[in-house]
């Protein structure tokens, strides 16, 4: 019988996966559609990986100006859906992105908030980092930073953001209730939750839900809907809203073709408010 894998050992194999996708984009079933033949991988470095990132992004939800101007590395097409587009983000605000990666969705909440705003991310893996810190570099976005952190206990203090995005991360926690607890503490009152995510449509199969590869591919670690509500409502959140995607498994079937994860999970677009209190309405 398989030893039970601990959160550390999840955790640590998602970190290494995406470390390997920093460097140099080898891994296969990542959160994006898989190259044609002959590209390196979907989330590399070469003109037909970036071209899929492309492709990827547009297929998810963004714009070809969402995608325009940004430094080349940036995209790596690992979301599964556009966190930006339910975030309604205005001027001025501070936005938080669990799970950062290259800085993609995070420079775009920056071109939103303006130079009176403020965005930090937060990742996990030291490659990722290096990444996003070079591209805002390349970018001059001044008020945009990356921090080293587990989406688990967030790098930030409490009540001081107004708006969490993430985009196909937090599926990939050993602990996600641990996550909306950090989020609703991170976030000042009345601030929002935007999260684009896989949610589990089905029950896993043991082969999918067993598979470290399919874990780091935002499949097997997939809660349903039902779980995702009520780990959100457990947090303190309120205005709780989970809205499935059907459209999204046509790209979700080339994550790991003929594995079929298609049938089994699907994005969806999350949101929730952290409540104002009477006392703070005062």
């Amino acid at each position: 019988m398989a030893k039970k894998l601990s959160d550390v050992d999840v955790r640590e194999a998602v970190r290494a996966d995406y470390a390997e996708v920093a460097k140099s984009g080898s891994l296969s079933g990542c959160c994006a559609p898989a190259p044609k033949a002959g590209a390196s991988s979907c989330c590399g470095p070469s003109t037909e990986a970036a071209e899929h990132a492309v492709k990827a992004s547009l297929e998810m939800g963004y714009t070809a100006a969402d995608l325009d101007g940004l430094p080349e590395g940036a995209n790596m097409g690992l979301g599964c859906g556009n966190p930006q587009a339910i975030a309604a983000i205005r001027p001025g605000e501070t936005v938080l992105d669990l799970g950062s990666g290259g800085g993609f969705d995070a420079f775009l909440a920056w071109r939103r908030t303006g130079p009176q705003g403020r965005v930090i991310g937060v990742d996990m893996t030291p490659e990722m980092l290096a990444k996003a810190r070079a591209n805002a570099a390349k970018l001059g976005a001044e008020n945009v930073e990356f921090r080293l952190g587990e989406i688990e206990h967030l790098p930030v203090a409490d009540g001081s953001v107004d708006v969490i995005i993430s985009n196909c991360v937090i599926n990939l926690s050993p602990d996600k209730a641990q996550v909306f607890r950090e989020a609703y503490r991170a976030l000042k009152a009345g601030g929002r939750l935007a999260v684009s995510d896989v949610v589990a449509s089905a029950n896993l199969p043991a082969d999918i839900k067993g598979d470290l590869k399919l874990l780091s591919g935002c499949v097997s670690g997939a809660a349903t809907i039902d779980e995702v509500e009520k780990m959100l409502a457990g947090a303190g959140f309120s205005q709780v809203r989970v809205e499935p995607k059907e459209e999204s498994r046509s790209f979700i079937r080339d994550w790991a073709p003929g594995r079929k994860v298609e049938e089994y999970v699907v994005s969806a677009n999350i949101q929730a408010v952290k409540p104002v209190s009477d006392l703070q309405k005062l």
